[in-house]
């Protein structure tokens, strides 16, 4: 009961921290002294003293009238979440039936009675994540780590220890060729690093056990090697070209770590994907304005400017699809995942034809090929977050 508690409140909290973050904007307060009924009554500018002539000032933008009542606090606190005095209601239901329309009008500088589109997007994004994890998100995921036991370690260690000493009567060896040498000593810091890491999970284990600390082999280098390295008698060429060869071999390493990590332990891929998948949401712009831009390839008329709010409203309007989808999968409230399905491309169609202006026809085929890159773009963004939660 309590966890569940502690989810709700986790999520009422990001999701007014995403409304501050979407730029709501709260009055400031002057120093003057309010009367009796809380307000304060002043005939000049309380934040830069020039004399009033309207409700606002016309040299700073403040409020020509102030507040220091708690009423007037939880007014501003209401208007600084969700714009009840105007904004959000004036978007919301445009941007739901006449997406085309908000576009165009913002596009073209119609704007104070809208929320901008990044503000709208960062707080469908915080709202709409904590809704998903209060509502069980991937379900109930728990890291699993893998532990081991001191006799497992210590064994670990052996086998670590001798593949060291195995290098290093390789790297004795007088029939090695400088380029081998320096690859070798490249294993040799890999390994050795390896085994340091196990020494100190093994030292650790020892020592709540009473045991004592553990030895630390060296790296042998051979005396004929360093004369060489101080002459300069290694061949630069072969060097670089080994250098080049371990970089390469350190990439391959990578991605192979990094998938058998995803493959070993999914439940901690999906846990790290669902606690950074909302710090990363902002990439979903960049990566999908290419696309948008292919859609009215070298036109003189439409900027990337106008693609980008385009783009950024339509992604704020299909992340609140997608929240609603989530409920109705959580609940199996079946209207409530069918629903929104069929509407998001008839959205889509509408924001096209409105905010670029086009006939049926060519809302539809853009339409359509903007459906199939919408999945491309999701595909690219879960391979950015796997390959950034994973390394």
């Amino acid at each position: 009961m309590s966890g569940e508690i502690g989810d709700i409140s986790g999520a009422v909290g990001e999701g007014v921290l995403g409304a501050g973050l979407a730029g709501a904007v709260e009055p400031k307060t002057g120093t003057d002294t309010p009367g009796p009924d809380g307000h304060t009554h002043e005939s000049a500018c309380l934040n830069c003293d020039t004399p009033l002539m309207g409700a606002h000032c016309h040299n700073c933008g403040q409020r020509a009238h102030v507040h220091r009542s708690l009423r007037g606090f939880m007014h501003d606190l209401v208007h600084g979440v969700l714009h009840f005095e105007g904004k959000f209601w004036r978007t919301m239901p445009l941007l739901i039936w006449r997406p085309g329309k908000v576009m165009r009008e913002y596009i073209d500088g119609k704007r104070a009675k809208y929320l901008s589109p990044i503000a709208l997007f960062l707080f469908t994004v915080f709202v709409s994540f904590a809704l998903f994890n209060a509502n069980g998100g991937f379900g109930d995921i728990s890291p699993e780590v893998q532990g081991a036991t001191s006799a497992e370690l210590q064994e670990s260690l052996k086998q670590a220890d001798r593949t060291v000493a195995d290098l290093n009567d390789q790297l004795a060896s007088a029939e090695l060729t400088a380029e081998e040498r320096v690859a070798l000593r490249e294993r040799i810091r890999g390994a050795t690093a390896s085994r340091d890491l196990i020494a100190k999970l093994a030292e650790t284990g020892a020592a709540s056990d009473g045991s004592g600390s553990l030895i630390k082999p060296t790296i042998t280098v051979d005396p004929s090697d360093l004369a060489a390295a101080v002459k300069g008698e290694t061949n630069d060429a072969a060097t670089a070209s080994s250098v080049e060869e371990t970089a390469t071999d350190e990439a391959g390493n990578w991605l192979e770590q990094s998938w058998e990590k995803a493959r070993d332990n999914p439940g901690l891929l999906l846990y790290k994907l669902q606690t950074n998948a909302y710090k990363l949401s902002w990439l979903l712009i960049p990566l999908s304005l290419p696309f948008m831009w292919i859609l009215f390839p070298f036109s003189r008329r439409f900027k990337l400017y106008d693609h980008t709010v385009v783009v950024t409203y339509s992604i704020s309007f299909m992340t609140m699809l997608a929240v609603i989808m989530s409920v109705g999968i959580a609940y199996r409230i079946w209207p409530l995942i069918a629903l929104p399905a069929l509407y998001a491309p008839f959205h889509l169609y509408r924001s096209l034809r409105g905010a670029y202006g086009l006939s049926r026809f060519g809302a539809i085929w853009r339409m359509l090929v903007l459906s199939v890159s919408i999945w491309i773009t999701m595909t690219l963004f879960i391979l950015i977050m796997i390959g950034i939660v994973v390394a």
